[in-house]
């Protein structure tokens, strides 16, 4: 691996982790801040797990698209179960895993058919 190759994964990667933990604390906060034209709670969950696929699939290039949708997912998942702490004042969806896990899949499958056609 050439080091601007190197260094482009390393941040790319950094990125990632930044968005994952600001996702996570965003999700357990007990009041998190408004988003700004008040989008529902699904469609936030969508924003967030698109953006972390997206930052996942550049970070992590050699790992597997469905070994990347499956940890996301989990992620998700561990989101939820975290909400569901009374001390948080959260509420734990499993709906909201499922949009986890569905927008994940949705962006996933654009990258596997944007590198499908880059090397086509």
């Amino acid at each position: 691996m050439k080091l601007a190759d190197w260094r482009a994964c390393r941040s790319a990667r950094a990125i990632f982790w930044l968005a994952a933990a600001f996702a996570f604390v965003m999700a357990v906060l007990p009041h998190p801040p408004e988003v700004p034209g008040n989008p529902n709670d699904k469609v936030q969950h969508i924003a967030a797990f698109v953006t972390l696929s997206f930052l996942g699939s550049f970070a992590y290039p050699a790992t597997g698209l469905v070994q990347l949708l499956v940890r996301l997912s989990l992620f998700g998942a561990a989101i939820e179960v975290v909400q569901a702490i009374p001390a948080l004042h959260r509420d734990s969806d499993f709906w909201d895993w499922v949009a986890d896990t569905l927008a994940v899949g949705t962006a996933l499958l654009v990258v596997w058919l944007l590198r499908r056609r880059s090397n086509a």
